[in-house]
């Protein structure tokens, strides 16, 4: 038995979402049954973030096990093949260790919401960026943001159909920026609430708008209560940047390398 690390850049728009979902078709399935097309074995495929429907990934990290003998490359070439025709992709395989787990070995998440910032709608990124019509802040946005960072409870920004144990999170940084008519938000943390990120940039929306003080989600956050923060923001602007491991999780590869996307060799580097 062998355990494989992926790393999966994907569309979300025409999927249920990460999880297996009797409603309709998700990215799990999906990788699952190229998994199975491939190898021919039932796989159970592992990721660190369930996104939701509509949202996207740049590199959600998943792993799994296969019986069957195989390098990196292969499962990177032959899942992709089975994919097909469907917005998914791995980027990169590698081999890992038998206790590797993708959700529950993680340190950090981080994940980027994006806004774009005009009064004409979007055509080549309709269904990948919130589109806002009136104008944003972002200087107060970034003031807002601060009062959220650090330790909390952030039952305020929490779903009602959130299955975490405890709503007391720790947000490592929340930054807002532009560039053109875009807006970005970024946030890193350990783990996030279900729906966090959307609820606050729903939040810091208003703030950027005029229609809250930065000093109103301080009260938001206080209240502990759903209905004291801004909307939800749309599935579509979200995406699952990256997540960050505490030691390499990769084992040696044969000759000592592991492959991405293009098929080519990269060499392993010593980290210690």
């Amino acid at each position: 038995m062998t355990r494989f690390k992926l790393i999966v850049e994907y569309d979300g728009t025409d999927f249920v979402g990460w999880q297996r979902q009797a409603n309709g078709f998700s990215i799990q399935q999906a990788l699952e049954e190229a998994v199975t097309a491939f190898s021919g074995e039932s796989a159970t495929i592992s990721a660190a973030g369930r996104t939701d429907a509509g949202v996207h990934a740049l590199r959600q990290t998943v792993h799994l096990d296969l019986q069957r003998q195989s390098d990196p490359l292969t499962v990177l070439k032959a899942v992709n093949f089975h994919l097909k025709p469907a917005r998914i992709a791995v980027v990169e395989a590698e081999i890992a260790p038998a206790d590797f787990n993708a959700r529950f070995s993680a340190v950090a998440r981080s994940y980027r919401y994006r806004i774009l910032n005009r009064r004409a709608p979007p055509t080549v990124d309709t269904g990948r960026v919130w589109h806002v019509v009136r104008p944003l802040d972002v200087q107060l946005m970034q003031r807002g943001a601060k009062h959220l960072i650090g330790k909390h409870d952030f039952t305020t920004f929490r779903s009602s159909h959130c299955q975490a144990a405890s709503p007391v999170k720790t947000l490592d940084s929340l930054e807002v920026s532009r560039s053109g008519d875009e807006v970005v938000i970024d946030a890193r943390a350990r783990s996030f609430l279900h729906n966090q990120v959307r609820a606050m940039v729903g939040t810091l929306k208003r703030v950027g708008e005029g229609r809250w003080s930065p000093n109103d989600v301080k009260s938001a956050l206080a209240a502990h209560d759903r209905s004291s923060a801004g909307p939800t923001a749309p599935a579509c602007g979200l995406y699952l940047v990256d997540v960050v491991y505490p030691t390499p999780s990769h084992v040696k590869q044969p000759r000592g390398r592991k492959v991405d996307q293009q098929g080519q060799d990269k060499l392993e580097r010593d980290q210690t």
